[in-house]
């Protein structure tokens, strides 16, 4: 891991004219996105004075400041004070209190690229997705379109890359996958991840009182069913939830 912890705490940097950036890590790395997620949770319920935004990244959270009610040093100052007394390199996995089951239909037409995704893992096709389904994954963030989650971490094995040439158009609420993580998409699109299964989950409902069901922290499960039961599932789904149920920890 390229890290961007010392002593235990994490790089404060600015980022334009009205922000602030606590950066965890320079990439991708599970205890650095666990970090984000227990300081933003500090944050929202402990929020420093002037801070109009915040928004969490695979490896950092932002913070958008007024300089009307705040400045910089002020808020940087704010930030080191929350963050003291804690080493963010060895923080233990958060019990979720989100964990959604979704319906997928892996491989076929629904997912034309597992074969090859299970190929590079040397597995048969049902033993990858077995693996796969065995491992539920976090919001790690949320980004690229609204309400798209990217999803992880998945085993070492699962460090496949990205293909070499992009896939012109792939469904919404297609399941792909690289790099140890998932994603669902949001809307049909062109893209450099293996198309493996296919969801009718919507992660982003704009005519919906709440067009964002996801959350970073929740926990998801693909749940394995068939081609006929995901058909089943589509022709009775009136909300964009593709069959998906939430559980909430009391």
């Amino acid at each position: 891991m390229t890290t961007a912890v010392t002593d235990g705490q994490p790089e404060i940097l600015p980022l334009g004219a009205d922000g602030l950036l606590v950066r965890f890590s320079t990439r991708l790395d599970d205890m650095a996105n666990r970090a984000v997620l227990a300081l933003a949770e500090i944050l929202e319920a402990d929020m420093p004075e002037g801070v109009a935004e915040m928004s969490t990244a695979l490896a950092s959270v932002y913070l958008r400041f007024d300089p009307e009610d705040t400045s910089r040093a002020r808020l940087a100052g704010a930030l080191r004070q929350r963050l003291e007394g804690q080493d963010w390199t060895s923080l233990p996995e958060a019990v979720p209190k989100r964990r959604w089951h979704i319906p997928t239909a892996f491989g076929g037409d629904h997912g034309p690229q597992l074969r090859e995704t299970a190929e590079l893992l040397a597995m048969r096709e049902d033993e990858a997705v077995a693996d796969l389904v065995a491992h539920p994954v976090r919001v790690l963030a949320i980004g690229f379109a609204p309400g798209q989650p990217y999803l992880g971490m998945l085993p070492d094995r699962w460090d496949i890359p990205r293909l070499q040439s992009i896939t012109p158009q792939i469904p919404a609420s297609a399941l792909v996958v690289a790099v140890r993580q998932l994603i669902v998409f949001t809307a049909s699109t062109p893209t450099g991840w293996r198309h493996i299964g296919q969801t009718g989950f919507r992660p982003y409902r704009p005519e919906a009182s709440d067009p964002f069901p996801l959350l970073p922290g929740d926990v998801l499960q693909f749940d394995p069913v068939s081609d006929e039961e995901f058909d089943r599932i589509l022709k009775s789904d009136l909300i964009g939830a593709g069959g998906a149920r939430l559980e909430v920890a009391e």
